[in-house]
């Protein structure tokens, strides 16, 4: 049976650095992929072009085709790398009304100890968003890891306890990937082509398969 599945990133990009294999096999079980971005991921930075957000909106479109997601995304709009300005209540409520509305059984956000405070905020209001009642239609919510902040942080590491199996999507991840051409970076860059590759294959050799993408479990509840 289908599911509906939800993918929250703060910025463009985080989507399928995150988990851009794992939304494909979804999309290939014939699940219904929703993505939400909670802010444009270039505003917040200096030398911004005038055509920056376009930009990041164009590519974002051309990682979602490549990774066959056709519900459209969603921007909340709320300020780059400035969340922590907004008040958590007024976030939560923004969000509470698409996932209302959506109605997921899946989630995956960002783990809550990265170093970028717009990925700690999106996976706090997440969880306050999803926080558990009775018939509530989210019952699983996995946290994932973001090269260049889950790795750069010194506290609440990124300790993952389940693990899905990308051996056959891994070449689509980074070609979704290379669609964010401008926020790679040149090895030995944590956000390199190399790096992601190497990333990926490492949490496949933890677990004894060639390609994985690594998950932290916020919440699983299971029928038996």
């Amino acid at each position: 049976m289908s599911k509906v599945i939800l993918v929250v990133a703060a910025h463009p990009d985080d989507e399928v650095l995150g988990c851009g294999g794992t939304v494909a096999r979804h999309v290939d079980d014939g699940d219904e992929v929703h993505v939400i971005f909670m802010s444009d991921g270039v505003t917040s930075r200096t030398d911004i072009g005038s055509n920056e957000i376009e930009i990041r909106k164009q590519a974002k479109k051309y990682a979602c085709n490549i990774l066959s997601i056709v519900q459209p995304t969603r921007f909340l709009g709320f300020p780059d790398n400035r969340m922590d300005t907004v008040a958590l209540l007024d976030i939560v409520q923004i969000l509470e009304k698409v996932i209302n509305e959506i109605e997921p059984e899946v989630v995956y956000t960002h783990h809550l100890g990265d170093l970028n405070i717009d990925h700690k905020i999106t996976h706090q209001a997440v969880m306050t968003a999803c926080r558990p009642q009775p018939g509530f239609c989210v019952r699983e919510i996995y946290s994932f890891e973001v090269l260049s902040s889950t790795e750069w942080s010194t506290n609440n590491p990124f300790i993952p306890n389940y693990f899905v199996d990308i051996s056959d999507t891994l070449e689509l991840k980074i070609s979704a990937i290379k669609a964010y051409s401008s926020e790679l970076r040149t090895f030995p860059h944590a956000r390199s082509i190399e790096s992601i590759k190497a990333l990926a294959k490492y949490r496949g050799a933890s677990v004894g398969i060639r390609a994985a993408e690594a998950f932290k479990v916020e919440r699983l509840i299971s029928e038996i």
